[in-house]
Order: C-alpha cells, then sequence, then structure tokens
C-alpha cells in the first residue's frame, strides 16, 4: 500500500520528521515538532488546540488547513481473572478491532517487576483464511492505518500503565498491511512519544515471503516471528491457506535469507493441535526443518471458538513435543492460555463477531 504524507491529515498518523515538514510548509520552527510528537502520543491530546506550545494563530492555521489528531473510542474493555485485558476499538469510521494488554510479574535483582506487552491489531479482520483462529474466519474489512495501530498502544498505556513491548500478533497480517506497520513501528519506537525500543518490538507474520525480504533490508533491531504451525506443506495447507501460495521451502528460503542479512534469531509459533500437528514424527520434522537456524519456537495451546472443529494437544503431548525440540539443540518456550475467559487468547481475537 502506497502512502502519501501530503494527503493524510491525521497527524497522529505522521512520523516525527513529516512533523518537522508540516510546520516547515507554515513558516514555523522545525524544532516545535518535539513538542507535537510528544503532546499526541507522549500526552495522548485529542485536537490542535490542546499542542500549547504552539502559537495561537499557528494552531488556527493547521485548523483550517485541515490538519486533525484522530483518536480510538473504547468501546468495551474485558478483564480475566488471570489479569489479561482485551479492547474492542472503535475507529472514525466505525471499523471495529481488538488488541490484548498481558501483564507479567517477576522477580528481577531482588525487586518486583512488572512488563505489560500490548499484542496490536493491523488490519480489521484478516485475508489469509487461517483454520484454527477467528480472526480468519471474519469477513475482511480494510487495514488500519499507522495511528490507529500506534493509538492501541497509546490507549493500552492510559488504561493499563507502562508498556514494556509490543508485539504485531492481534487481527491481521502485519505484512499485508507492511507500509502502515513500519510508520507505526516509527511512531512507536520514538522517544519523543512512547520510546518503546526497538528490540521490544516483535512482528509476526504467516509467511509472506516477499514481506520477510523487504524486512530484512530494513535493518531494524525488530524481532521476527514466524507462524508456521506444520513442519510439512501437507500439514501447513491443512492448517494454513497461504501455506499453498508460500510452500515450507519458499519460507524458510525467506527466513535464512532475512537471517543473512540481519543477524538475527528468528521466532517460530507453532499452534499444538490435538491429531493435526502433535505428534512425534510431526516433531521430528520440525527439528530436521529448523536444522541450521537460528531458531526459538513457542508452542502455543490452541484455543477454541465457535465455527471450530480443532481439538487443542494434551499438555503432555506439547511436553513430549517440546523435548524432541530441545533435544536437537532449539530452545522452546510452551505459552499456555492467558485471556482465554474473555476470548483474548491466541487465535480467539474476534471472536465474539464470529
Amino acid at each position: 500500500m502506497w502512502y502519501d504524507a501530503g494527503m493524510d491529515l491525521d497527524l497522529k498518523n505522521k512520523t516525527h520528521g513529516e512533523l518537522e515538514q508540516i510546520l516547515s510548509g507554515f513558516g514555523a520552527r522545525e524544532y516545535l515538532a518535539d513538542y507535537m510528537f510528544s503532546f499526541i502520543h507522549g500526552r495522548n491530546v485529542v485536537s490542535v488546540d490542546e499542542i500549547t506550545p504552539l502559537s495561537k494563530a499557528l494552531r488556527a492555521k493547521m485548523r483550517d488547513a485541515g490538519y486533525f489528531i484522530s483518536r480510538l473510542e473504547v468501546v468495551e474493555r474485558f478483564d480475566d481473572p488471570d489479569g489479561t485485558v482485551k479492547f474492542l476499538f472503535a475507529a472514525g469510521d466505525g471499523t471495529r478491532f481488538e488488541s490484548v494488554v498481558l501483564t507479567e510479574e517477576r522477580q528481577e535483582r531482588g525487586e518486583q517487576q512488572v512488563r505489560r506487552t500490548v499484542c496490536v491489531s493491523c488490519q480489521a479482520g484478516c485475508r489469509m483464511g487461517c483454520a484454527f483462529c477467528a480472526t480468519g474466519q471474519l469477513k475482511f474489512g480494510r487495514n488500519l492505518t499507522a495511528g490507529e495501530i500506534a493509538d492501541q498502544v497509546n490507549q493500552a498505556r492510559a488504561a493499563c500503565g507502562k508498556i514494556s513491548n509490543v508485539v504485531y500478533m492481534g487481527m491481521g497480517e502485519p505484512f499485508d498491511n507492511y507500509e502502515n506497520v513500519l510508520r507505526s513501528i516509527a511512531i512507536v519506537n520514538d522517544r519523543g512519544g512512547l520510546g518503546i525500543g526497538q528490540r521490544h518490538i516483535t512482528v509476526s507474520t504467516c509467511g509472506i515471503c516477499e514481506g520477510i525480504e523487504r524486512f530484512a533490508g530494513e535493518h531494524l533491531q525488530v524481532r521476527l516471528a514466524v507462524s508456521l504451525h506444520g513442519a510439512t506443506d501437507a500439514v501447513r495447507e491443512r492448517i494454513m491457506g497461504v501455506a499453498r501460495r508460500y510452500p515450507l521451502k519458499r519460507v524458510m528460503g525467506a527466513v535464512k535469507e532475512y537471517q543473512r542479512q540481519s543477524g538475527r534469531r528468528v521466532t517460530f509459533e507453532y499452534c499444538m493441535i490435538r491429531d493435526v500437528n502433535d505428534s512425534a514424527a510431526d516433531a521430528e520434522a520440525m527439528a530436521r526443518l529448523l536444522k541450521g537456524v537460528d531458531a526459538a519456537v513457542n508452542l502455543i495451546e490452541f484455543n477454541p471458538h465457535e465455527g471450530c472443529t480443532f481439538t487443542g494437544s494434551s499438555r503432555g503431548a506439547i511436553q513430549r513435543f517440546r523435548e524432541v525440540l530441545e533435544r536437537s539443540g532449539v530452545e522452546t518456550v510452551i505459552r499456555y492460555r492467558r485471556g482465554r475467559a474473555i476470548k483474548a487468547a491466541c487465535g480467539q481475537l474476534g471472536a465474539r463477531q464470529v
């Protein structure tokens, strides 16, 4: 999707450099962009008039030119007993989508630390059609703008507190909305606003090879995760429609090219589905597939939703799968269910609409 910054009047979509260009066009000092960006993404203001470091005359000129600051509406908030929070957002045109905040408390250096991760959506609905995912069963709405993606983080921080990590693992395929995702990363990372470090940002793809290869050329410190969910093409095609377009040989070739350019480890997501992809043979195939790749694997418990006939693997089967991978030298973590009571777990976003 091509982006024309000159046609977009929503200041929340603008990078720091673009705000400087706008100010220059009004004959104003570019350093005022520092204030604009921090007021928009730090203080979460909702109108140009609230950016008080700008003169009244400048604010009036910008307002008359049509510039505005969008803001998502929180339609509903859901709280799970395990501490997970889900938000149903509405954009200005009524488009609805969800995002999730996961809170983890742990001891570090003798002190109790709280880490909050916000799982953001980049599309309303999804075109990929993964069989285990509720979002994939929804009709695709549209791509979200960079401002709408970034504002999910703004709203999460305002409601829940400081955000430590951002993962692009909500509704939609990030590399199907490449430009807006990259712009939102620049906005979320900017120290003038949220200032979330690139190494604390993860982009997850279901295996859009052109996106992986292009992402390699960005030379970012952002983490990459690839959803496999199957170690052979036959298994993967049963679970993921996109697998017919991108067979595993092509996906792994893109991953290796990414690692050649970036030198970064890749995380592979694997949803454990009973009698589909959780056998000992599946685990051995996964170990062979990842041989020679700097990889980590997240084994994810399947989360049921209406319209899906899959059943989750037993915890014993998940543990045995993990043991096979670890014996082959692959670092493996089991991601147990979080947020299931509010349909906020992996694969459940959009389940209420389904």
